[in-house]
């Protein structure tokens, strides 16, 4: 394996040297596209949110500043992700309104119906089956919550399909596949938006 695969491979489940090289970059990285998928989200008052794949932190600050009001915990199977998204949110953590925890969203150790809102940035392409884990993130959310999924790929983009044959364990998923993995897990209802110039995608469902 080339160091470039190497480093890219860094995006699944960051470890080493070169997974604090990746964690570094991908705050600053990802935080356009981040952003737009924070401006479909529709006007809301959550008290408990959740973030899953919270890697280096930066979209767990942002939800703690756009919910001045909202606890947030940060979720990710990687321990270095949890260390470095634990420093950029020390602030918070200490006022008592973040936590940060390792876990598996195959296998969500969180109480059911405890949260409002869940988010998932650039993160389901490497969660072991959508519509199993899909269901655990409703069980996780109270009726009527919001799970709002945002990627950079729409499953159809060539960068998208490049990567995925080079990351062991990466699948990138169209819109339709997921949606049709969010209604069979028990969302009821999904809405999908994509950016005008780019292949990035955001998906809304309502438990």
């Amino acid at each position: 394996m080339g160091l470039f695969q190497k480093f890219v491979s860094q995006t699944r489940k960051p470890d080493g040297f070169l997974g604090k090289m990746m964690l570094s970059s991908m705050n600053s990285g990802h935080a356009k596209m981040a952003d737009w998928g924070f401006s479909l989200l529709p006007n809301l008052s959550p008290e408990n949110v959740v973030d899953l794949g919270c890697g280096a932190g930066r979209n767990v600050g942002e939800l703690l500043k756009r919910y001045s009001e909202a606890h947030v915990t940060g979720i990710d199977y990687s321990y270095l992700s949890v260390e470095k998204s634990k420093d950029y949110n020390k602030t918070m953590i200490k006022a008592g309104r973040c936590e940060i925890m390792q876990g598996d969203v195959s296998d969500l150790q969180l109480p059911a119906d405890a949260f409002d809102l869940a988010t998932a940035f650039e993160t389901i392409y490497f969660w072991p089956g959508l519509e199993k884990c899909f269901v655990r993130v409703a069980k996780v959310l109270k009726p009527g919550g919001l799970f709002m999924i945002c990627n950079e790929s729409d499953g159809t983009d060539a960068a998208g399909l490049k990567f995925e044959k080079i990351i062991d364990g990466m699948k990138t998923h169209t819109e339709g596949e997921i949606e049709a993995a969010l209604r069979k897990a028990g969302f009821s209802d999904v809405k999908s938006n994509h950016y005008p110039s780019k292949p990035w995608i955001t998906v809304l469902a309502w438990k």
